[in-house]
């Protein structure tokens, strides 16, 4: 689960970087052409892995408050969430066309041929297979450093205050 909620951030953050760049070209609908490369891109990058499971997980999230004023509703709202997961079923798809949207809009045609290119490329596959475990050791040393620096400014807190006479 953790794993997850970093690549929900990772590319949440690559979002909120394409959405500005989105914004600033946004004057006109990308092309179909443009579109279909950022769709290419967003599959060979494995994307939809990050909202697969978005709205059966909205669903419970959903169902979790409702139930928490509605203790003895539970098995009708056991119901209802099964029915409503199934109603909406899909929808997630949604976030893949956005995404591909903003990548459209955030890049030229060009750029995204360069890239959907690139991805299938042996070093782009590769790209696409290191970057997440570059990205969670880099994320576990940085764990460890602020562990360690936190540490060394507690430290640092102590030593001023016994200066000053007082032990915390």
């Amino acid at each position: 689960m953790k794993k997850f909620s970093n690549v929900l951030l990772a590319a949440g953050a690559a979002l909120v970087l394409m959405v500005g760049s989105a914004m600033a070209q946004a004057s006109k609908p990308p092309s179909a052409a443009a579109l279909g490369y950022a769709k290419d891109i967003l599959t060979s990058k494995n994307v939809s892995m990050i909202y697969q499971g978005a709205v059966p997980g909205l669903v419970q999230r959903t169902k979790d408050v409702l139930l928490q004023s509605n203790l003895n509703y539970q098995k009708d709202l056991n119901e209802v969430a099964v029915q409503v997961a199934k109603d909406l079923a899909g929808r997630e798809k949604e976030i893949g066309e956005e995404m591909a949207r903003i990548y459209a809009t955030a890049f030229t045609e060009q750029e995204l041929k360069e890239l959907a290119a690139f991805y299938k490329s042996p070093l782009g596959v590769k790209v696409i297979a290191q970057e997440p475990v570059a990205f969670n050791t880099a994320r576990q040393y940085m764990d460890q450093w602020a562990q360690k620096f936190g540490e060394e400014i507690n430290g640092k807190f102590r030593a001023e205050m016994k200066k000053r006479g007082k032990e915390i």
